[in-house]
């Protein structure tokens, strides 16, 4: 399916790797130019020749920690307008009520929740009356709580809420606003998540992969599979969806399970 997002711009935080780096890339295929930010510039500086290479389309690349309100408002006013925006910079961290302290819930927060919804004003006031398109990456434990996981399902509930309330008015201003909804993705993040889901649910951190068993599938999802996701929400044949979040997890949530 042809997407029409050729000539378009995104900005992707989070885009060095994982579902960023995939979504930049099937964007690239696509035709639209980009805006990657992430904390490591290396990486980033390797998606951008890999990524110019084989699509020649202009990557714009910025090598920044996202983790205060300061930060995600510069990398708006320097990335200045574009037609998509997809949020995706997270690192909240897994654990129970009694593993994960204070400061930890705040970093995770000030990262993904306050950056999602600051990057989102930034944006919105901007894109109004220009198709313009939120995609907030956002994860499927914020409608299936899981209390080894509690911040990062008390945030991610958070954002899909923040998505719904705004996505479900913008269409009167021009903007789409939607979420996505990974389950368990074979991602660098993924492994630190479930070395933890070892530990409570097997005892040991190192019979992570006896998890794989308990998965729709015996496998997690690709980040290929939730990019192509993304992609879909972000373009025009998408025109009319807003306010809504999407879950790809292989019907986990649907089972009320947690893996």
């Amino acid at each position: 399916m042809k997407l029409d997002l050729t000539e378009k711009t995104a900005l992707i935080t989070g885009a060095s790797k994982g579902i960023g780096l995939a979504t930049a890339r099937v964007f690239a295929q696509e035709g639209c130019h980009l805006h990657l930010a992430a904390r490591n510039g290396e990486a980033l500086a390797e998606a951008k020749a890999e990524i110019e290479a084989a699509h020649g389309v202009k990557v714009s690349i910025y090598a920044v920690d996202l983790g205060s309100t300061q930060a995600m408002e510069k990398l708006a006013a320097d990335v200045g307008d574009v037609d998509i925006l997809v949020n995706n910079a997270g690192d909240i961290p897994a654990g129970s009520l009694d593993v994960v302290d204070d400061a930890a819930w705040r970093r995770g927060f000030d990262l993904k929740v306050f950056g999602y919804i600051t990057l989102s004003r930034a944006y919105y006031s901007r894109m109004r009356g220009k198709d313009g398109v939120i995609v907030n990456v956002i994860g499927n434990s914020g409608e299936n709580w899981d209390a080894s996981y509690i911040a990062g399902s008390t945030g991610n509930a958070a954002l899909m809420s923040f998505t719904k309330a705004l996505g479900g008015a913008s269409l009167n201003d021009g903007v789409r606003v939607v979420g996505v909804n990974p389950g368990p993705v074979a991602t660098d993040r993924m492994l630190k998540i479930m070395k933890r889901k070892a530990i409570d649910m097997l005892g040991a951190e190192e019979r992570w992969e006896e998890l794989f068993d308990k998965y729709p599938g015996k496998r997690p999802a690709t980040a290929e599979e939730v990019a192509d996701l993304v992609a879909f929400l972000a373009s025009p044949r998408a025109g009319y969806i807003t306010g809504t979040n999407v879950t790809i997890d292989g019907g986990i949530s649907a089972r009320g399970s947690v893996i």
